[in-house]
């Protein structure tokens, strides 16, 4: 099991009870798209289940175990979505303890054909990079319940920014992974990301009231549905931007992003035009914009 860990960066992990029942570990992976780096989640007071495990990373591992006291033990490994600073620890975890790990599924389940067809191209996303080799022990599903001793976790399926991305209820909180977080907006970057489901799962956590968020990165929500509301109006908002520079004239997205995205620094257009592709396939889906088929990251879009 060892050698299968890597070193990582020499930055300590840190352990904190955020309430009763609840702690998060936060792995030692900062980054500009982990912020302060990965949170992993234990839920329990004697069966503990781990949510989101995080990166492949020997201190972070070290953590968790060190965190597990005498009369705990692990039974349960959740994951939010299986991109790299989230998932692969899952295995290597589940060997040590025999946890099963639960989750949608692999990191292609889920993908629309729009999605499937960018990926024959070659085409692929951005930003925290994949999990290929995830597989999950579970495949859960909306409407489940996974219940221990002392806690059960409530299913969620909200795509949008991977498309095996899953929340988790617990009580009256969820644990959102990368799909609400209080510090940005969540990045959407096809294939892996796809427009369409962030907005409709968006909508789907409005239809009931909750306490808090506990996101995948920085820290909790505590205004759940002011927070929703606003990523749905910033990304409308984004959508009206893209309309309107069409309107002068057909353009790629990596000319739409320099048109629109006047503030940021060069070295993160190439983010910001997958962002705006993002927005393009679901104008494209909605018939609102037009190009040749089969339409790709370097296709000319215009207003249909």
């Amino acid at each position: 099991m060892s050698e299968n860990l890597s070193q990582g960066q020499e930055i300590s992990s840190y352990i904190e009870e955020l309430e009763p029942g609840l702690r998060r570990i936060l792995a030692p992976n900062p980054s500009p798209m982990t912020y302060k780096g990965t949170n992993t989640y234990l839920l329990g007071v004697r069966e503990i289940a781990v949510i989101d495990p995080g990166p492949n990373n020997r201190m972070h591992f070290n953590q968790i175990i060190k965190a597990i006291e005498p009369q705990q033990r692990i039974t349960h490994i959740f994951v939010t979505h299986s991109h790299l600073d989230h998932s692969p620890l899952a295995k290597i975890l589940s060997v040590h303890t025999k946890a099963e790990i639960y989750a949608f599924g692999p990191s292609n389940e889920g993908q629309s054909a729009v999605m499937r067809s960018l990926v024959k191209q070659g085409y692929t996303g951005g930003g925290e990079g994949v999990d290929a080799d995830f597989e999950p022990h579970r495949k859960i599903r909306e409407g489940e319940v996974i219940s221990a001793d002392d806690w059960e976790l409530g299913v969620i399926e909200t795509p949008g920014h991977f498309s095996n991305h899953l929340s988790f209820i617990w009580d009256d909180a969820v644990f959102t992974g990368d799909h609400i977080m209080d510090w940005a907006s969540s990045m959407v970057s096809p294939p892996d990301g796809d427009l369409s489901d962030f907005m409709t799962s968006c909508r789907k956590l409005l239809r009931q009231e909750w306490r808090i968020f506990y996101p995948g990165h920085g820290d909790p929500v505590h205004n759940p549905k002011e927070r929703t509301q606003w990523l749905i109006h910033h990304r409308q908002q984004r959508e009206l931007q893209i309309i309107e520079a069409l309107r002068l004239g057909p353009q790629s997205p990596s000319s739409l992003a320099q048109h629109i995205y006047t503030d940021t620094p060069k070295e993160l257009l190439g983010a910001a035009a997958r962002n705006v592709f993002a927005h393009l396939i679901d104008l494209f889906q909605r018939e609102v914009v037009t190009t040749d088929l089969p339409f790709g990251f370097h296709s000319v879009f215009q207003i249909k």
